[in-house]
């Protein structure tokens, strides 16, 4: 098997070695991003009512306590929210706003790099195609009528194989990207609903504390 693997990445010309670092590069991406999306799962219904309870009862101090013990994204926005309580409501938004935008970017964080090798793995598929049929019609060329199969297959296979190995790095790395990217949408919608309910309740808690 191993031996047939080499075979096939030597028959694949150079064009193989840019489109194999591609593929390391995406899978690294994608463990690192996958692990991330794994650890920040929890009960958000769950989580978000606890925090609103205890702002409506006053208890600002244990709801960043709260916040400040749970991973996910929204803590730190909650916790961002709830030390400026008491302020004015526009610094209380700005201040969960920089925190919301801070955790988009920590989410989004090297997509833009898996997203690249999405789009360039199937060109270098097709740039190998086009090396490999020149090699071939170069072949033929020189040798004219006296050309071989195994003259002719060697530009053909470098073709085949080029293509097959780019779009078969694409099309499972686009799914990957698209799995992640609805997710971290998901997380953004969650951010800015559950961000603008806390603010209500931060600001108004904040004008009967003044009270």
């Amino acid at each position: 098997m191993n031996m047939l693997t080499d075979n096939v990445i030597v028959k694949g010309g150079w064009v193989m070695i840019p489109i194999i670092l591609g593929s390391i590069i995406a899978l690294g991406i994608a463990i690192e991003r996958g692990i991330l999306l794994w650890r920040i799962r929890m009960d958000l219904a769950r989580f978000t009512d606890e925090i609103y309870a205890l702002v409506r009862s006053g208890e600002l101090e244990t709801a960043g306590a709260v916040c400040a013990r749970t991973l996910h994204p929204i803590a730190r926005v909650f916790k961002a929210g709830l030390e400026h309580h008491g302020e004015e409501p526009s610094v209380v938004e700005k201040a969960m706003e920089r925190q919301g935008n801070a955790e988009v970017a920590r989410l989004e964080k090297n997509m833009n790099y898996l997203m690249a090798i999405v789009g360039v793995e199937p060109m270098l598929g097709f740039l190998g195609t086009i090396l490999g049929l020149i090699g071939a019609f170069m072949a033929w060329e020189v040798s004219a009528e006296s050309v071989t199969v195994s003259q002719l297959a060697a530009g053909i296979y470098q073709a085949m194989i080029t293509t097959a190995s780019g779009l078969a790095v694409a099309i499972t790395y686009y799914v990957v990207y698209s799995v992640y990217a609805n997710r971290i949408a998901a997380i953004t919608r969650d951010l800015n609903s559950h961000g603008e309910e806390l603010l209500a309740l931060i600001t108004g808690a904040g004008k009967k504390k003044k009270r």
